[in-house]
């Protein structure tokens, strides 16, 4: 099969390379990959930003396709089934963080696209208790950036502890900020869009967002909760400063430039709150796939050719991606 490879000794570019067909674990679900998103983690595996945990991967962890061959432990789902493999790949299971449902904690928890091969190439394995079954009414190339963008969304979501018809501000607006956003919006919110992209300022103001502004302009009121979504440290003491009283900044990305120093009353007096968000959990994952069932998300697409997989990563990194881009490999 052929499939992209990032190597930790040579970062900066993806390879094409052949590749055998993975062959499933006795829990493992061997899947015909059909699409895969393009993910900024996919952008930090391939540039080093992330530290390698294999000095080869094949990158790529919002992947949907078809269920072809099962390990000999496998209950479910079956072959044939629509699944996506998602970002977390496999927990312990039995540490405290996994059982006190926190297991996105766990210090022995393995991710697709990091720690095991991904959703770019042909076929990938993904162990069945960790794929997703999916909706339908969603084409696969819909569906692939809800596995980590809008699962990792709703999770930051869930922490700013939004109140019901509270004020959400977004700092960035790729693809999980333009998904996370339709959800809140869903839930009542009143969505505040701070990005540098006209583009995706537009984007925003179409899918329901009450204003849409630079990253550097005040809300038009003061914000009952925040989300930075873009990897840029310089927005957290702007989005705290935005913050009303007793608000809560959320930060969304599994990377983040330093964080200027924060003026202790400025940023965080009168209970204003920082939070980080570290991968998801299952149920995370089962609930943003439910929520998407019962109220359409829309996402904005831009599509590559298999072959086209170090441009996607390279638009993205430019900010030329308006939502979400998704490799189609076959």
């Amino acid at each position: 099969m052929r499939g992209w490879t990032a190597t930790a000794a040579d970062p900066g570019g993806l390879t094409c390379v052949e590749l055998p067909v993975p062959v499933p674990a006795a829990d493992e679900l061997l899947v015909e990959v059909h699409t895969c998103g393009v993910c900024r983690t996919d952008l930090h595996v391939r540039d080093g930003d992330l530290p390698p945990h294999r000095k080869q991967v094949v990158p790529g962890h919002e992947a949907v396709g078809t269920a072809v061959a099962t390990g000999e432990a496998v209950t479910g789902p079956a072959v044939g089934t629509r699944v996506g493999i998602p970002w977390l790949r496999r927990t312990c299971g039995v540490c405290r963080y996994c059982a006190g449902g926190r297991e996105n904690l766990c210090p022995s928890s393995v991710y697709t696209g990091w720690d095991a091969d991904g959703g770019y190439a042909q076929y990938a394995t993904v162990p069945a208790a960790y794929a997703y079954e999916l909706p339908s009414g969603y084409s696969d190339e819909e569906l692939a950036p809800l596995l980590c963008a809008g699962i990792i969304g709703f999770r930051a979501l869930r922490r700013t502890h939004l109140p019901e018809g509270g004020r959400l501000g977004i700092y960035g607006f790729g693809a999980s900020a333009h998904l996370t956003a339709q959800v809140a919006l869903a839930q009542g919110a009143v969505v505040h869009v701070f990005t540098r992209s006209p583009a995706a300022r537009d984007l925003a103001l179409e899918l329901g967002a009450t204003s849409a502004n630079p990253p550097d302009a005040p809300p038009p009121d003061p914000l009952d909760a925040a989300i930075v979504f873009a990897p840029a440290g310089a927005l957290v003491p702007v989005a705290l400063e935005a913050l009303d009283s007793g608000g809560t900044l959320t930060i969304a990305g599994i990377h983040l430039s330093d964080i200027p120093p924060l003026n202790y009353q400025r940023h965080l007096f009168r209970e204003r709150t920082l939070r980080s968000v570290t991968a998801n959990t299952r149920q995370d994952g089962r609930a943003l796939l439910a929520t998407a069932a019962r109220h359409p998300l829309r996402a904005t697409l831009t599509v590559y050719d298999f072959d086209h997989a170090d441009r996607a990563l390279d638009d993205l990194a430019a900010g030329r991606i308006n939502g979400a881009g998704v490799l189609r490999v076959v």
